[in-house]
């Protein structure tokens, strides 16, 4: 799963209250997809930059994502290198291309489990319950140090 970030927490609520707010939305389009609406957030594209730079070479995200080289200078190359910079996996773009990550899966209510690919209520959910999943690994990485309060108390 991807590494904890404020900075990755924020895009994954930024991008899911866009979604709510009416972004956008086409699963079938690189740049207004579940990863592109993510990948619009992280770069700063817009979903027709994304889209054309994922059209100079075949595949969905998923695709994509598999033929992934770190030292071509293809276009989509450039973009998931930045996702991979903002804390993502190359795992991490193939299970939100199809919303089908078990860590994120299981903590839906069991009825609620079989999220669609390409709806826009199931992506939301998937991207706050993600976000919510990073955010309590990060907490749970900060130590405080244990504090005597009979020290204060008089």
């Amino acid at each position: 799963m991807a590494r904890p970030s404020i900075e990755l927490i924020d895009a994954l609520r930024r991008t899911a209250q866009n979604l709510k707010n009416g972004a956008p939305y086409q699963w079938g389009h690189m740049g207004g997809c579940n990863c592109g609406n993510l990948v619009q957030e992280i770069t700063k594209l817009n979903k027709e930059q994304i889209h054309r730079y994922a059209m100079q070479r075949h595949g969905d995200w998923s695709e994509q994502a598999e033929d992934y080289c770190s030292t071509s200078q293809m276009p989509i190359d450039v973009l998931i290198n930045e996702m991979l910079r903002a804390g993502l996996t190359i795992e991490d773009l193939k299970h939100l291309e199809r919303l089908d990550d078990r860590q994120i899966l299981l903590h839906l209510p069991i009825n609620k489990r079989h999220l669609k690919h390409n709806v826009r209520e199931d992506v939301i959910t998937y991207m706050l319950i993600w976000a919510n999943l990073l955010e309590d690994q990060l907490l749970d990485k900060i130590a405080l140090p244990n504090l005597e309060l009979t020290a204060w108390v008089e």
